[in-house]
């Protein structure tokens, strides 16, 4: 019983010994556009809803995501490159004057937050979704 069980195994074993193994390279699939998503994430932030009242030290993330969706834009929409600019002006005067220390709204870190709201206002509306 032993040897027939040995047999059988090495029997087995060579089967499908001289196969050539398959390669399935997974397909890209297109996807959905991210950007109107992102876009749309950043506008439901208190930063952009409330800029003016808001602690420029607490937006320091809203900044560097809505410096992010700038990159973004520019990279999917190159038509867009000057809405793109638009965006980045602000957040250049908010990393500038150093407002990522600022505890206290208003003065000119809570202008620049103004501008960043109006611009991604504008370039969501551009983008779309």
């Amino acid at each position: 019983m032993r040897v027939v069980l040995v047999a059988l195994l090495l029997l087995l074993g060579g089967c499908g010994s001289g196969e050539v193994p398959v390669t399935v390279k997974p397909s890209r699939s297109a996807g959905p556009d991210v950007l109107p998503i992102k876009l749309k994430a950043l506008t439901t932030d208190r930063c952009y809803l409330a800029p003016g009242t808001e602690s420029p030290k607490g937006c320091q993330k809203y900044v560097t995501e809505l410096s992010s969706a700038a990159g973004s834009v520019r990279k999917r929409r190159p038509d867009l490159s000057a809405s793109a600019d638009a965006l980045d002006r602000p957040i250049s005067a908010f990393r500038t004057a150093n407002c990522q220390d600022q505890p206290a709204p208003g003065g000119a870190c809570g202008q620049a937050l103004v501008d960043m709201s109006a611009a991604l206002t504008s370039v969501k509306s551009l983008v779309g979704g």
